[in-house]
This record gives C-alpha cells, sequence and structure tokens, in this order.
C-alpha cells in the first residue's frame, strides 16, 4: 500500500510541471509547426496520410516504443486463437533478469496475459515484454525474427529490430515514420490496446514463494491525464535514444498519431506531440463514406446465372489540409452496363470515384459478390426445357 501511494504522489508531482493544458488544443495556429526534438512525424490513423514530418526517415535508436510492435504481435496470437487473455504465463530466470523499466516479476512467477499486457502498456515493463515473447514463440530471439518480418510486411523498410523491450543494442534501429506506420497497425486493427494503454493507474498481485504483495503501475505517458484527447499509445526512453514518444489521440472522429524521437528530455518529448496534435486537429478535416448504400445487379451475358449482385470493397476516407468545403465531395459509380461469364468472386467490376471541385480524390473497388459459371449447353438446354414446361 505504501507504494502505490508513493506511485500518486510522484506522479501527480511530475504531472504539475510537464505540459500546457488541454485547454490550449484551440489556439495553436496552422502556420508553422515548432518543436524541438530532431525527427517527428505527425499521421492521421484512418488513411495513413502523413500531415507533418521532420527528418522522418532518420535512423534512430527507439527504447520502449520498440514494445508497440510487440503488443501487435501479443495481439495476434490472441486474433489467431493461439492464447488467450487468460492463458497463464510462466517467468524464466532470463525473463526476470531484465533491467530498465519493469514491474519486478520474479523467476517461477504467474501472471495471465491479460495482467502481463497491463504491465507492458501502462508500466513499460521489460520483463513483462521478454515473457510474453517467450510464451508466444519459445525464445525471445525467433519473437524478434517475427517482429522483423511483421515489420517489412507493414512496409518498415528502415527497421531493425533486435530484443522485445528497446534497451540499447547494437542494431536496433527505426525511424519516426517506421513508428508511426506500427502505431496506425496497431490502433486500426487492434482498437481493443486503448482499453489498456488509457489506464492512468492500477494494480497487480505478485504470487510468490514469499507470499503475496500488491505492486502500484502508473502510466508512463503523462498525456493521458494532461491532453484531453489522448488515446495512448507508448513512451521510451535509454541513453542513446533519448526520450521517445507515439502519441495518439481522438477528436471528433478523427484520430491522429504524433511520434517524437531522440527528444532531449521528458518535458519537450510531450510538448512536442501536443503541438503536433493541436497542429493537425486544426488543420484537417475528413470526409467519410461508409458506403451502405445498396447497389444494383449487373446482367451477366453467358452464365448460368443472369444477373450477380456487387458490393463496394470499402468505405472510403478522404483527408483535407486545405480548408476545402467536404459537402461538395460527389460520388460517381463507374459499372458497365453488362459482364460475360465466367466471373470471379471477389474480383473489380468496377469502382465507386470520388471528386472534390471536379478533381479526383480517391475510389473504391466494386467486387462481385459471387462466382459465376460461364454456361454450358447442358445450361442452355436445361432454360429451354424449365421455359417450355412453365409456358
Amino acid at each position: 500500500m505504501r507504494c502505490i501511494l508513493s506511485l500518486f504522489l510522484s506522479a501527480a508531482m511530475l504531472l504539475s510541471s510537464v505540459l500546457p493544458t488541454a485547454s490550449t488544443a484551440d489556439q495553436t495556429t496552422t502556420e508553422e509547426v515548432a518543436v524541438s526534438a530532431p525527427s517527428v512525424v505527425l499521421m492521421e490513423a484512418s488513411t495513413g496520410q502523413v500531415i507533418y514530418e521532420k527528418d522522418s526517415h532518420t535512423s534512430l535508436h527507439p527504447a520502449s516504443i520498440t514494445k508497440i510492435m510487440t503488443m501487435i504481435l501479443i495481439f495476434d496470437a490472441l486474433e489467431k486463437g493461439t492464447i488467450t487473455l487468460d492463458d497463464t504465463v510462466t517467468v524464466s530466470d532470463y525473463a526476470a533478469s531484465m533491467g530498465g523499466s519493469q514491474v519486478y516479476l520474479e523467476p517461477g512467477e504467474t501472471q495471465t496475459v491479460d495482467t502481463m499486457l497491463k504491465c507492458i502498456s501502462i508500466a513499460s515493463a521489460n520483463d513483462a515484454c521478454v515473457a510474453m515473447a517467450e510464451y508466444i514463440c519459445g525464445s525471445e530471439q525467433e519473437f524478434v525474427n517475427q517482429m522483423n518480418q511483421r515489420a517489412k510486411e507493414l512496409g518498415m523498410k528502415d527497421t531493425t529490430f533486435v530484443n522485445c523491450c528497446g534497451l540499447d543494442t547494437d542494431g536496433h534501429m527505426t525511424t519516426a515514420y517506421d513508428v508511426a506506420l506500427m502505431s496506425r497497425e496497431l490502433i486500426t486493427k487492434y482498437p481493443q490496446i486503448h482499453n489498456y494503454c488509457t489506464v492512468w493507474m492500477d494494480t497487480i498481485t505478485h504470487v510468490t514463494a514469499k507470499g503475496s504483495s500488491e505492486f502500484g503501475l502508473t502510466n508512463t505517458n503523462k498525456l493521458i491525464k494532461q491532453y484531453e484527447y489522448a488515446t495512448g499509445l507508448k513512451t521510451g526512453s535509454t541513453n542513446l535514444a533519448k526520450y521517445c514518444l507515439s502519441a495518439t489521440a481522438e477528436r471528433d472522429g478523427m484520430e491522429l498519431i504524433a511520434v517524437v524521437m531522440a527528444a532531449p528530455d521528458y518535458k519537450v518529448r510531450f510538448q512536442d506531440a501536443v503541438t503536433l496534435l493541436n497542429y493537425g486537429f486544426a488543420k484537417c478535416k475528413i470526409y467519410r463514406d461508409e458506403n451502405q448504400d445498396a447497389l444494383p445487379e449487373l446482367v451477366v451475358n453467358g452464365g448460368v446465372a443472369d444477373s450477380v449482385p456487387i458490393a463496394y470493397e470499402s468505405g472510403f476516407s478522404y483527408l483535407d489540409v486545405t480548408g476545402a468545403d467536404l459537402s461538395k465531395v460527389t460520388k460517381e459509380l463507374k459499372l458497365p452496363d453488362t459482364v460475360s461469364a465466367p466471373l470471379k468472386k471477389s474480383s473489380i467490376a468496377g469502382k465507386a470515384v470520388y471528386k472534390l471541385d471536379g478533381k479526383e480524390i480517391g475510389s473504391v473497388n466494386i467486387l462481385f459478390k459471387n462466382a459465376v459459371d460461364k454456361a454450358s449447353f447442358r445450361d442452355y438446354f436445361k432454360r429451354a426445357l424449365d421455359a417450355f414446361f412453365v409456358s
């Protein structure tokens, strides 16, 4: 209990000197972005569009924002069903030996996957990261191999992971832009991460040979308390990385990702993130079309069916940074009058084209919902018989 009270007091003292209050969010102008960190990027989450960047492809040490990829792999395993939140994870000697930020797990101690996620997302626990890596892949090295493969799939061209927690190691490098890419993957594919990374304080229970004891967790991301639109995501700091942050925030249905790398101190990383987020919210508007309207079936020539249903491949999002009137966006369906069999399911039938002031701003594919085989002589003969008997 004394440990938990101490955490509350120290966190409150730290918060009082870190940031401007959220009430300043509307006062940032769109004319200039004044940030102190050497490498930053601001990205809109739904479209992946970069709104602002400064040396965003410079290779830097990532510190604990590495854990964003670690959490992606944990949620990947949960989605696949290879693990569950209620699974019990046993801590190895190696996992318990991790230095840096930790929750002081002991060898042989067990915690659920759910608790491990809390430790990683709230308290940035290195020991919990390694324990989860070993649980999912058998070893940290194999887990790191999968981290690098996942990074490659996401287009993170300038990233190499050497460990799963972000401790300074030769060759363990990434960029602000790549961090934004993996942050976007985590919050868009697994939005439940917000249930963890927005928790300000929590506790876990250590049960070891020494008995049972509570341990307090305090979120390392002070924006959760200081910035009213904050939704996450992850901090990091080491001697080589200095102070890093991937900050996510949502306002009026738009979620932004602000990545700050190599800031000189913890105050600067938070201040720069707030500056970027305020700039983005002031500058950007999003047009969205969920594409729920019904589409006509297309006439099929030479097929076993006379028509085929179609559907939009996805919804549509467009990010505007010019102040344009988005109520003037138009949508035009470009579809053939008829199609010829054979047709493959989910192949492209046409597209919906979006325009603003006469200029195309994007499109969405329209797909065949069913496959349609080419009609054979037997099919035509059967149709003729059916028509004869009906008449």
